[in-house]
């Protein structure tokens, strides 16, 4: 039984690795603003929970204000979480040498015996996921919106991967790590998995994989290949999470209609893949981008890499009014049916899954 049929039935937990080569480790030092702990327990009303945004991977995130009126979200790291001292380190290195719209702006950090904080700039409309699977909120993401960070995100990308003067590999791509503003443009957050590769480096190869299942890419979450192209894949998810607003399952039950990727290569092959889209999405469609995102969105979620397109062939094409899109071939995890094969974890070799 192949691999790619092996990673759709992995437990939906989150998987992490211990940041090894390839990341900034903290030997250089963390050279973002440092704040001391009471400045930040004056901003955060001593981590008031009428504060608490949220939580994540990483720990609890809290609304703050400093004294200048400045608002804040810091980013608390729990004991219990998958994340330690090296991923705390990286998302600081990483983060603090990148500058663009569609990135989150770290403002500093705090380090106080064993708590350690991270201080972001405050985005008003929370992240994407709070929006696009909820009922009441989704209303709010109309096409217009919704291409915007579709947009947005894609830009984001290129810089990381082209653009900056670091490589990088983000490695955890989902809907919750795309933060919003107050005009709903996308900001790309969460770097603590980061990987920084070298200038003519394609590929890298680990024995622990990081990410979400449902994002993660059949040569990722099997093989530990991770590269520019493993970061596509989960754009790929996003694009038709954002123009369905469904989300891309862990598990398909039964009904294959769960497994989202599933669903929307069947109905391209029944030529009825505008079923996919969001009813919600009422008249406020631009069919054209639409049927453009759609054809981008299955050709990013490829099985192979070498199928799916760089995220700056991807700007280019949303940016095209010329219907030179490829079609897409059968997508990562099925067949030329469209269906999903069964298989067991036991199958997983070279690969250390761990609870987050």
């Amino acid at each position: 039984m192949n691999s790619s049929c092996t990673y759709c039935h992995i437990a939906s937990r989150r998987i992490q690795e211990s940041t090894v080569s390839g990341d900034y480790s903290g030997n250089q030092g963390l050279d973002s603003r440092q704040y001391d702990m009471d400045t930040i327990k004056a901003a955060t009303n001593y981590f008031d929970h009428e504060n608490k945004l949220g939580e994540g991977g990483f720990g609890p995130v809290y609304k703050g204000r400093f004294a200048d009126g400045q608002v804040i979200a810091v980013k608390r790291l729990s004991e219990r979480s998958g994340q330690g001292t090296k991923e705390f380190k990286n998302e600081v290195e990483v983060i603090s040498r990148l500058q663009h719209r569609n990135l989150v702006k770290l403002l500093g950090y705090c380090i106080h015996g064993e708590e350690k904080l991270l201080v972001y700039e405050f985005m008003p409309n929370k992240s994407l996921d709070f929006f696009l699977f909820d009922a009441t909120n989704s209303g709010r993401l109309d096409w217009r919106k919704r291409y915007g960070i579709i947009e947005g995100v894609a830009r984001g990308l290129v810089y990381l991967h082209r653009d900056s003067r670091l490589r990088i590999i983000h490695r955890d791509m989902k809907t919750s790590n795309i933060l919003l503003d107050e005009q709903f443009n996308p900001k790309i957050s969460d770097f603590g998995m980061a990987r920084i590769f070298g200038g003519d480096q394609i590929q890298e190869t680990t024995k622990r994989v990081v990410g979400t299942i449902g994002y993660m890419s059949p040569e990722y979450a099997m093989g530990g290949k991770f590269s520019e192209k493993s970061d596509v894949f989960s754009f790929g998810v996003l694009v038709l999470e954002i123009l369905s607003g469904k989300k891309n399952n862990y598990y398909p039950n039964d009904d294959d209609d769960d497994e989202l990727i599933g669903l929307a290569w069947r109905l391209w092959e029944e030529h009825r893949i505008l079923e996919l889209v969001d009813p919600s999405l009422g008249d406020s469609c631009h069919s054209s981008q639409v049927m453009r995102c759609i054809k981008l969105g299955l050709l990013c979620v490829q099985e192979f890499p070498a199928d799916r397109p760089t995220m700056s062939m991807v700007v280019s094409l949303l940016s095209s009014d010329a219907d030179d899109l490829p079609a897409p071939k059968p997508v990562a995890f099925f067949g030329t049916r469209g269906t999903l094969e069964s298989c067991s974890v036991n199958e997983v070799t070279n690969t250390e899954i761990d609870c987050r």
